[in-house]
């Protein structure tokens, strides 16, 4: 079969390769890979700036963001042919820490877990794949390709959850939403906001294209000024941050209305420095009551949870997502430059009926 792979901390490493067929052990889904996403983690393993090779390996096959068609089922399970499903990536340490054992994984204490097409573990840029039957999530087969947004949205669905519980520490109340940045984590936790029945704002940068028209079309309010002018305006219950831009997550927990909740899902580049009022941060924090929370990766929960909210969402309005597919023989060109897309999938077979 053929397989995206890379070298782990070797710029330029990535290529096209032969590997052989993988063969089902017990309890695992035999699966036909469909596609992969392509996020910003992808490139940052093909820069040679992250990644884990599995032990023993020199080479990681690449894509943690998966969409394939079970060929072959355990006897007695509950997928059975042909139903479209995603693997989960994350999965706990050989000796799990306290949150590892009780299935939240994305909370390990120790660092010990081990991630598909990231860390220690082959990915799903493959032809085929296998996946144990406990770390597989069915998927609605009505969104086709659209599918392949599981794993971000469950990002964001992990995201809203601990909103939830922190701001159900006392009487909550949220009416309006501001999400900082329009790429698919920003899009995906916009659209769980109309879902939930928010008044949605959306920041980014760009004036015009594709990201202002999948906002509008969302029922969502689409900015491209400054942050202060849009939390002077919405003053938003709850942010998600969906940016790492320094000043823009400072800018957000400053401006949010009191008892507020700034969730942070962008990873900030290391080495930038920014001046900061720490006492009035801390002050406002304290007398508003205010909440800032990390939150990254995703456990079972987050991906059934994703599964849910993509079936009820407009099915056309998720394909848009997708603004450029590349197939497998040209992979490598979905990794060079930023440009101007949402989402760029990498496609392994053209059938996905």
């Amino acid at each position: 079969m053929r397989a995206l792979t890379v070298e782990p901390g070797t710029p330029g490493s990535l290529r096209l390769d032969e590997l052989p067929d993988p063969a089902p052990g017990d309890g695992e889904l035999l699966v036909r890979g469909l596609a992969i996403g392509v996020c910003g983690t992808d490139k940052e393993i093909t820069r040679g700036d992250y990644g884990w090779a599995p032990p023993g390996h020199q080479r990681l096959v690449l894509g943690h963001e998966s969409l394939g068609r079970v060929e072959q089922a355990p006897l007695g399970s509950s997928f059975g042919r042909g139903d479209l499903v995603i693997g989960v990536v994350r999965r706990p340490d050989p000796e799990p820490c306290g949150a590892c054992a009780v299935g939240e994984w994305d909370m390990c204490r120790n660092g010990r877990y081990t991630e598909r097409g990231i860390k220690e573990l082959p990915g799903f840029g493959s032809e085929w794949w296998t996946v144990p039957e406990q770390y597989a999530v069915r998927v609605d087969d009505a969104l086709g390709l659209a599918g392949v947004l599981t794993e971000p949205t469950s990002v964001v669905a992990k995201a809203w959850e601990q909103v939830v519980r922190v701001g159900e520490r006392a009487w909550f109340d949220p009416r309006r939403v501001l999400v900082t940045g329009a790429g698919p984590i920003g899009l995906l936790a916009a659209m769980i906001g109309v879902q939930r029945g928010l008044d949605v704002h959306v920041l980014d940068r760009v004036t015009d294209g594709v990201k202002p028209d999948l906002v509008r079309d969302l029922g969502a309010t689409y900015h491209h000024t400054s942050v202060d002018q849009v939390v002077a305006r919405a003053r938003p219950d709850v942010v998600i941050e969906a940016t790492g831009a320094g000043s823009v997550v400072l800018d957000t927990i400053a401006g949010t209305a009191s008892y507020g909740i700034v969730c942070l899902t962008g990873v900030s580049p290391r080495g930038r420095t920014l001046s900061l009022d720490a006492s009035g941060l801390n002050r406002t924090l304290v007398l508003e009551n205010d909440a800032v929370i990390g939150s990254v990766n995703a456990n079972l929960r987050h991906y059934q949870a994703a599964a849910t909210a993509l079936a009820a969402a407009d099915s056309e309005w998720l394909h848009r997502l997708i603004t450029t597919t590349v197939p497998l023989d040209d992979a490598l060109s979905a990794f060079e430059g930023p440009g101007e897309d949402v989402k760029v999938v990498i496609t392994l077979d053209e059938d996905l009926t």
